[in-house]
């Protein structure tokens, strides 16, 4: 019995830590020097490279990069991109397996995770590239 007491104490706990969103601090020391892409029911929605001084580099699938940053608003992390300044927020949560994403916007409950993270920088297709 005192065996099991410990193993249903982290069974129980592990969901809720889970959903506990990362603060900026955290999100910052997870992420910078990073290239994590994110998936959505099982398709690849894009891939982000985390910087220094909260700076990033964003592409969509098979998409020009798009460079910002981010900052902390109370439990979100929110983007600005150079093509668009209204702040994207999502709250960020940790897995077993990584990041979980959800946006925080106009189309709230979309959810993204981590599929693969990487220390090389992320390759960016630019304006008339190819034949």
């Amino acid at each position: 019995m005192r065996t099991l007491l410990p193993i249903l104490a982290l069974m129980l706990a592990g969901p809720l830590l889970a959903e506990t969103p990362m603060s900026g601090a955290e999100f910052e020391a997870y992420s910078t020097g990073r290239t994590l892409t994110y998936a959505e029911s099982g398709r690849i929605y894009g891939i982000e490279e985390y910087l220094p001084g909260r700076r990033v580099r964003w592409a969509f699938t098979e998409d020009e990069c798009r460079d910002g940053y981010w900052y902390e608003d109370e439990e979100a992390i929110c983007f600005v991109y150079e093509d668009n300044p209204v702040p994207q927020c999502w709250s960020f949560t940790r897995s077993p397996t990584g990041l979980l994403a959800r946006f925080l916007g106009t189309e709230n409950g979309r959810e993204l995770y981590e599929a693969q993270q990487s220390t090389e920088p992320l390759v960016c297709l630019g304006p008339d590239v190819g034949v």
